[in-house]
């Protein structure tokens, strides 16, 4: 029997994982990387790269579909199999690319195979080998879920980690889940010809508790496939397909080549004996870490990325990583780490951005700012969407928004560091914006925000060149 006995054991060799061993490392600290397969990361695998080179594909179609909003006359034709083997083609050089980073790390700092807690900081791996460490960051990331009632239909259910090794696009498919995920497959599916329904059990497009924004978000993408809320499903096998019935606030049933399972990826921390570790567990059996320094109550144990569920978005993670692994090297010294502005993106078209705090109340203003008279998004025909912002009332400093519009994930990223910097609606309509821009489209509701604290809005031209702006 092995014994292995290092400073710092990493479980998952994901994006937190790998970051949080180069930062206990860097710190001094003697370290074991164990995974399962070292296989890559979620966003290259399955995540973020491969779910974007189908909404690259789908975006060319839907160019060439809607050319003759601008005189021009196209069809798309589909090639099913191209589009998919492009996508794994470019994915496996993303997956190349961090397979590199892996091998950077010497191969005694490494150990594949499946660990579980057998103490606060002692391990076993499913070969047997002990490990004996001074302190533990968990990483080892979030799944699928498959709801139950998907059972009888498993053989035709795929999910974020199936989908895109399929030989072609299927005829139809039904998603199931209404969150980014669900939503951004569902409309690159439907506009690459594949006939698509999405279905949830909430009453709001990706949990948005901006009801007006949900709303326009969702009046955007149902003139492109069909979004049924508030729903409760069945499936069974029908002639070689999928029934799925439905029924609730719509009611009906059709077949399907298949079932996307896309309703959330709860975390890969069951098996893990966390009984062992003496944490205190909440229901769903996972530790609770401090979001500032990851630790799990004042054990020597650190909770990071996908596996903590606060922040599931890479940047995230790989910050999340690098403080687990800092304070893990220098434990019982434990430091809060400096977080950044919440910030998450949904890759739909229109995009969906919240960042900060949204939460408002009566010490805050809302400023609005619509896109459908807005003068580049009427040029390019986007000119739909909105944009909700939330600022201190007594001096317009701005802190948090929401927005579902055209080029969010640009904006959102703006207005995501001028929070983290502190600015005020009156700084920022002091910024230069360039004509016509999407950025020009926040300004309406930089200027409600300054009205609504008395603040004074910077000298702009008023001979009508920015109107419908």
């Amino acid at each position: 029997m092995t014994t292995r006995i290092c400073d710092v054991a990493i479980i998952g060799a994901g994006t937190a994982g790998l970051a949080a061993e180069r930062s206990a490392r860097r710190h001094g600290a003697s370290t074991l990387l164990i995974d399962e397969s070292f296989s890559g990361t979620t966003c290259t695998n399955v995540g973020c790269m491969p779910s974007k080179l189908l909404i690259a594909a789908a975006a060319a179609a839907h160019g060439a579909r809607h050319a003759r909003t601008f005189g021009v006359t196209a069809e798309p034709v589909v090639d099913g199999v191209a589009v998919l083997q492009r996508l794994r083609f470019e994915r496996d050089r993303f997956i190349a690319g961090v397979d590199k980073s892996i091998a950077k790390i010497p191969d005694e700092l490494k150990w594949e195979g499946r660990a579980r807690f057998t103490g606060p900081t002692t391990l076993e791996i499913d070969d047997g080998t002990l490990v004996e460490a001074k302190a533990v960051v968990i990483a080892v990331g979030a799944a699928p879920s498959i709801p139950e009632f998907l059972d009888p239909v498993k053989m035709a259910v795929l999910t974020n980690e199936t989908l895109f090794d399929l030989e072609t696009l299927p005829a139809s498919v039904a998603v199931i889940g209404a969150g980014p995920l669900g939503l951004e497959l569902a409309q690159a599916l439907s506009r690459l010809g594949v006939e698509t329904h999405v279905f949830d059990q909430g009453d709001r497009l990706a949990s948005l508790e901006d009801e007006e924004v949900s709303g326009q978000l969702a009046h955007i993408l149902c003139a492109e496939f069909p979004i049924h809320l508030k729903v409760q499903l069945s499936a069974k096998l029908d002639a070689g397909k999928v029934l799925l019935s439905w029924s609730g606030r719509s009611e009906g049933s059709e077949r399907f080549d298949h079932i996307l399972a896309a309703a959330g990826r709860p975390s890969r921390l069951r098996g893990l004996g966390l009984e062992k570790t003496g944490l205190v567990l909440n229901e769903h059996g996972a530790p609770e870490a401090d979001p500032f320094s990851l630790q799990c109550g004042a054990a020597p144990i650190f909770l990071a990325g996908d596996a903590e569920h606060g922040r599931p978005v890479l940047h995230e993670a790989q910050a999340e990583g690098a403080i687990a692994g800092h304070n893990a090297a220098r434990y019982p010294d434990v430091l809060p780490g400096k977080r950044m502005v919440p910030l998450s993106i949904m890759f739909t078209d229109p995009p969906m951005a919240v960042l900060g705090d949204i939460s408002g109340g009566s010490s805050t203003v809302l400023g609005i700012a619509s896109f459908e008279d807005q003068g580049r998004a009427k040029v390019f025909a986007t000119n739909h969407g909105l944009a909700h912002i939330r600022a201190d009332l007594l001096d317009g400093k701005l802190l948090g928004a929401v927005l579902a519009a055209p080029a969010a994930e640009h904006t959102a990223h703006l207005l995501a560091w001028a929070i983290q910097h502190g600015m005020t609606a009156s700084q920022m309509l002091a910024l230069p914006y360039y004509h016509p821009t999407y950025e020009e489209g926040l300004k309406p509701a930089f200027r409600a925000i300054c009205k609504a604290v008395g603040s004074s809005v910077p000298m702009e031209r008023d001979d009508g060149f920015l109107a419908g702006t």
